[in-house]
């Protein structure tokens, strides 16, 4: 159970198209092709749509077939199941919210790149263990937020992080500022009320600002 070097620069390659990676939740897979049409009209082309709706794998489906350019991964993996799933839904890459021993064995096993999460310095060991050089950091503002992430710079200076979870337009550019940091992710940049109103002019504007981030 290890990350290739393979998957590991594929990895690479997405998490550095954008400088936010938004976090997404629909509840029908038109919303979700018109919410990844605004964003990637705003320079957003890397999207995560999380497994927390019964329509989420239609959701992912339905981007991956109708919105040219963007990059689709599949997030808030909980279960093996849903690896599968997600892969068999043709999702660009894979993200989980923490490294469960199942979970992470099914995801550095998969055959498209896979994302894990840790909150706590010991996760991080046990991912840079197994060859990971990139992690995802949730719940970023409860777990220690822009300091937590740069004390790690020094010990670990191999492993990067996207931290996700109570980051926003205030935040985002003290997380970016970090050598340690490859993106942020969050779901600011596509508001529920915006999706549910159908406003995709404002999604399309808040995704123009956040496109205009940048990352170390």
């Amino acid at each position: 159970m290890s990350f290739t070097l393979a998957k590991t620069e594929r990895l690479a390659a997405i998490l550095s198209r954008c400088p936010v990676l938004p976090v997404l939740t629909f509840s029908s897979p038109q919303a979700a092709v018109e919410a990844a049409k605004a964003l990637r009209d705003g320079g957003l082309m890397v999207l995560e749509i999380t497994m927390r709706t019964p329509q989420a794998l239609d959701a992912l489906r339905a981007v991956v077939d109708e919105v040219e350019g963007v990059t689709v991964g599949a997030g808030t993996l909980l279960e093996p199941e849903q690896v599968q799933a997600a892969i068999a839904a043709g999702a660009d890459f894979l993200v989980s919210p923490g490294t469960s021993s199942r979970v992470l064995a099914a995801g550095s096993e998969a055959p498209i790149p896979y994302l894990p999460g840790v909150s706590t310095v010991s996760e991080a060991m046990q991912l840079a263990e197994r060859g990971a050089t990139f992690a995802k950091f949730f719940p970023a503002g409860p777990a220690g937020g822009p300091a937590f992430l740069k004390a790690l710079i020094a010990p670990l200076p191999d492993l990067h992080f996207v931290p996700t979870g109570g980051v926003d337009a205030s935040n985002a550019q003290s997380y970016l500022s970090l050598s340690n940091v490859a993106c942020v992710g969050g779901s600011w940049v596509a508001p529920q009320e915006a999706v549910e109103a159908g406003d995709w002019s404002r999604i399309t504007s808040l995704a123009r600002e956040a496109s205009a981030l940048k990352a170390r």
